[in-house]
């Protein structure tokens, strides 16, 4: 008890400190002249890009990205999700926290891939809420324009897809390192997706635009490898707990016989997965981030998607329904606290077989 006080009164000392050295961040949504707003349609959504002169970024690397001009905190480009819930920038943890972390400048042009915890190496997410803004800041700039791109550490899958758009790690501001930095031009895009409500619920709104430039972008880069066309995806690899079969190998064995392979796509690298989901003709597996891969798979493809039946998000049947994929939930019942031990899935091998 007396060190979490301590931990407090700590925090709250640096965040007034800081608070003297970079000044109180205000959210008065008015915008002066160093702050170009431009607007990008693509099929029916909106967009808002922004330029600032000496602009800044700050990210809490959890929830929280703020994109400052002049201490005001910018609408549409400032992200805060709070439990799950998109806000607005007053709820930005700046606001009251201001910035307590020593700024970095950079010179030049700095465009902004940050978003917090699911941007940061979630496999969904990377694809489908970070890479979409390359594709929308093509329409104003060329990428040898941009001096640097602000984003979390990278892993090598995440290299790979910045290599199709020919972004090398020599471009890249670890956000790790630097949550808090200064550019001569800061550049920022509004979401691709997600401006309100809960993001499980709001996943199904995926717009069709991002699934379709996104496959298009990277589907001629898939490396052929030696695979089956009917795959079973082990969710196992994954540190949730959520959306795991309790008796996953009851279910593997069962289709083992029936002639799949089971594959942890994490272990392949992003060009194999690529291919692996093109060259399916059926895929089974518990709802997860390896179901974004179905952007690559070819037209009236089988896919099982077992999934809780309370789950939230079901962004997959939004992927499907734009590739025309023969496509269906397999939704098991609610389980117990006691039965939800090693996971919230159990499906019977009659069950399983019974949707083949």
């Amino acid at each position: 008890m007396v060190r979490k006080k301590l931990q407090f009164i700590y925090k709250f000392i640096i965040s007034k400190l800081f608070q003297i050295i970079y000044g109180k961040i205000v959210f008065l949504n008015q915008n002066d002249n160093d702050v170009k707003i431009k607007e990008v349609n693509k099929e029916e959504n909106n967009y808002k890009f922004i330029e600032i002169n000496n602009g800044r970024i700050f990210t809490d690397y959890i929830e929280h990205v703020a994109v400052i001009n002049k201490n005001q905190i910018i609408d549409f480009v400032s992200y805060q999700q709070v439990k799950g819930e998109f806000k607005d920038p007053k709820f930005n943890v700046v606001i009251k926290k201001g910035t307590p972390k020593f700024k970095k400048k950079f010179n030049g042009k700095v465009f902004s891939l940050v978003q917090g915890a699911s941007g940061n190496n979630n496999y969904f997410h990377w694809m489908f809420d970070i890479l979409p803004r390359l594709i929308i800041l093509e329409k104003f700039y060329n990428f040898n324009d941009i001096n640097f791109f602000y984003c979390p550490q990278i892993k090598p899958w995440q290299l790979s897809t910045l290599s199709i758009f020919n972004i090398g790690n020599d471009k890249l501001i670890n956000s790790n390192l630097y949550r808090h930095i200064q550019a001569d031009k800061i550049l920022a895009v509004s979401h691709p997706w997600y401006s309100k409500g809960l993001i499980l619920n709001e996943a199904k709104n995926l717009p069709s635009w991002i699934i379709n430039e996104i496959a298009f972008k990277f589907e001629k880069y898939g490396k052929k490898f030696e695979c089956n066309d009917k795959i079973f995806i082990d969710r196992r690899e994954s540190k949730y707990n959520h959306c795991q079969i309790i008796n996953d190998e009851e279910i593997k064995t069962y289709l083992k016989r029936k002639g799949f392979t089971v594959y942890k796509v994490g272990e392949l690298n992003f060009f194999e997965q690529i291919y692996l989901f093109q060259n399916a003709k059926i895929v089974i597996g518990a709802h997860g981030a390896a179901f974004t891969n179905l952007i690559f798979c070819k037209e009236n493809t089988k896919v099982l998607d077992i999934i809780p039946e309370n789950h939230p998000n079901t962004v997959d049947e939004t992927i499907a329904k734009v590739k025309n994929l023969n496509f269906k939930f397999i939704r098991t019942k609610e389980l117990n606290e006691k039965e939800r031990v090693n996971g919230d899935i159990f499906l019977s091998v009659n069950e399983m077989e019974n949707n083949l």
